[in-house]
């Protein structure tokens, strides 16, 4: 049984980390490769309802998607926007990047090679990783605008949709630990976490919510 003030701390966790944009057209639209195909579902809705004339879906396989994604995050992102009615020539992937800032260069130079201009960018991932991805494309793609998009789901839909409680509190407790140590080793742009946050994440690393922290900071 999970606590109260660790469903708490989690919530607020979560409310850090969404972006709350409001999705607006783009010059196209890039999905983050993971664990969650609920990325291309939300990915294959925004070009559905004109957002985006183009898609890119970026991943290779993790820890976590390699059984469920043999194939690979992108072509398995690919698949799922086809059986949704996307067009087959609307989609690009990029199968070879296994972290955030791979998934923004590697897309980037594709894009780049297809001689597509991309001036604005949908930038769609799972709701915990809007602010990371953001502060990520921002850092590795200067001069371009982010709009951060996600599946509309609550927190606690969210977490029935994934059915491991203690996997959900890990993960955003990973992603917020990213926000405060990845500035500083140059891997995305400054993105200040408020204090309020940061003692909510430190009570659940007490709690020992520490599986997807970065090793050496655990």
């Amino acid at each position: 049984m999970i606590p109260k003030q660790t469903w708490a701390d989690a919530r607020r966790l979560w409310d850090h980390h969404l972006m709350h944009h409001e999705p607006r057209p783009c010059s196209v639209a890039i999905g983050l490769g993971s664990h969650d195909l609920g990325v291309a579902d939300a990915t294959a809705g925004l070009y559905q309802r004109g957002m985006a004339p183009l898609i890119v879906f970026t991943g290779a396989t993790s820890r976590t998607t390699r059984e469920r994604m043999p194939r690979g995050e992108a072509v398995h992102y690919r698949e799922r926007a086809l059986e949704l009615g996307v067009p087959d020539n609307a989609v690009l992937v990029e199968p070879r990047a296994r972290n955030t800032g791979e998934n923004i260069r590697f897309s980037r130079e594709l894009l780049e090679a297809a001689g597509v201009r991309a001036s604005s960018v949908l930038l769609v991932s799972k709701p915990y990783e809007e602010r990371r991805a953001h502060a990520t494309a921002r850092k590795l793609w200067p001069g371009v605008e982010f709009v951060s998009a996600s599946s509309p789901m609550t927190f606690d839909a969210y977490v029935a949709s994934i059915q491991d409680d203690r996997l959900v509190i890990d993960m955003l407790v990973g992603a917020l630990q990213r926000l405060v140590i990845y500035p500083e080793r140059g891997f995305m742009a400054a993105d200040p976490v408020p204090d309020d946050v940061l003692a909510a994440y430190e009570r659940l690393c007490r709690a020992g919510f520490t599986s997807r922290l970065v090793a050496d900071e655990a």
